[in-house]
């Protein structure tokens, strides 16, 4: 399924891992924490809507950060090995050509909008709501269907919403954002693109009860080491060996950075700033910079074991490149993998602190784990630094301002 292997020496105590195990347990057993029980839920709304949805060929998601980059990431990653017909757009930003493109390719009689908002406020996704309802100058008495709303209950979209008539979901008070693509946030979408949402939470299920139920020492550890380390290496890079983990790097990038840069208890900035590279591509760019650059990174290498594709490089000789035939005859999987093995070998030489996770192949229930792995990942990583991993303050703050900046 997903193997995690290590190449550097984790040295904690044994009662360090004990006394963090004990703290994230209290933490799950409270729910004030909602994430971790979302691999319990009841799908059958989701599904029974997804069934409602047939006559829809586009889905735009109106929403930004959380309420977006899970969906992407995973869509990205399964869309090339599904039989995926339904195509999906991605309004997050307010840059106004962007929202001009998003909108020229679409035709509003067989797109579904899904307008995301946690608080029901976030100003970029409402601003772009109320663009998508003037430019196609909506009747939402009439058209109704093309709208769904997941929000948070009580919240000011959601009395929207049902003033309105339009189909509600609601993401759980206790879940935020960049903890909730396994809630309806992505679940749904999703579900209406035809991927097995079932399996998504087995998968992340099974890394709980892994964890919860026998105590996973290794991500403990892992934990541990990254914030202990934290001021020696406080950059930690995300090495994807396939262009698909585009979107999941950008996932990982907000969530490592907007749940662990902090200001601690004791009144110290702390923080793990990541950064999420895709392999082959960023051998060529970042990669030097790894090797002979400073020493204040770690790396995780993503490596996907079989990519479900036989393509082979041609047995061909081409007159003046005939340097590069040593791949002939190879598949590109093979390719891929071995530049990553190579990549990898040459990173821990220049003494670089390397692990590597492994992915059988891109299925429902292995993305599921993945996901889950580093939502878990984060939540340890910021108890062992001494912060709250769900607040956002230094986001906060910049809201108020803009606000400020708009007042008359």
């Amino acid at each position: 399924m997903i193997k995690n292997s290590f190449f550097y020496d984790i040295e904690i105590n044994d009662s360090d891992v004990d006394e963090i195990f004990h703290n994230i347990k209290e933490e799950y057993s409270s729910k004030k924490v909602g994430y971790y029980h979302l691999v319990e839920q009841d799908l059958s709304s989701v599904k029974e809507y997804a069934k409602e949805c047939e006559w829809v060929k586009k889905i735009v998601i109106v929403g930004i950060g959380g309420s977006s980059l899970g969906t992407k990431a995973i869509d990205m990653l399964l869309r090339q090995t599904r039989n995926v017909t339904k195509e999906i757009y991605f309004l997050e930003s307010v840059g106004p050509n962007a929202l001009k493109a998003v909108l020229s390719n679409i035709s509003f009689e067989d797109t579904l909008f899904i307008v995301i908002s946690k608080s029901g406020t976030t100003i970029e996704t409402i601003s772009n709501f109320k663009y998508i309802l003037k430019r196609f100058g909506v009747d939402l008495k009439e058209d109704n269907k093309h709208f769904c709303i997941v929000t948070e209950e009580d919240s000011n979209l959601d009395k929207f919403a049902k003033k309105m008539n339009l189909k509600r979901f609601f993401i759980p008070k206790n879940v935020g954002g960049r903890f909730s693509v396994f809630s309806s946030v992505g679940l749904l979408p999703l579900a209406i693109l035809g991927y097995k949402v079932d399996d998504f939470l087995l998968g992340a299920k099974t890394l709980s009860e892994r964890f919860f139920s026998f105590k996973y020492d290794n991500l403990i550890k892992k934990s541990l080491f990254l914030a202990k380390n934290s001021k020696k290496y406080p950059i930690n890079v995300l090495f994807s060996y396939s262009s698909t983990f585009k979107g999941f790097n950008e996932w990982y990038v907000q969530l490592w950075g907007e749940s662990l840069g902090k200001i601690d208890k004791r009144g110290n900035r702390v923080g793990l700033t990541p950064v999420g590279l895709v392999g082959s591509i960023d051998q060529h760019s970042f990669l030097q910079l790894l090797t002979e650059g400073p020493l204040d990174k770690t790396v995780t290498f993503i490596k996907v074991n079989d990519f479900k594709n036989d393509v082979k490089i041609p047995k061909m000789s081409l007159p003046f490149l005939e340097s590069t035939d040593y791949v002939n005859g190879y598949s590109f999987n093979e390719l891929i993998n071995s530049q990553c093995d190579a990549t990898m070998e040459s990173v821990i030489k220049n003494g670089i602190n390397v692990d590597l996770i492994e992915i059988d192949d891109f299925s429902e229930k292995n993305i599921g784990y993945l996901i889950f792995y580093y939502e878990l990942l984060t939540s340890l990583t910021a108890i062992c630094l001494n912060i709250d991993a769900y607040n956002q303050p230094g986001v906060e703050e910049g809201k108020i301002i803009l606000r400020e900046k708009f007042k008359i």
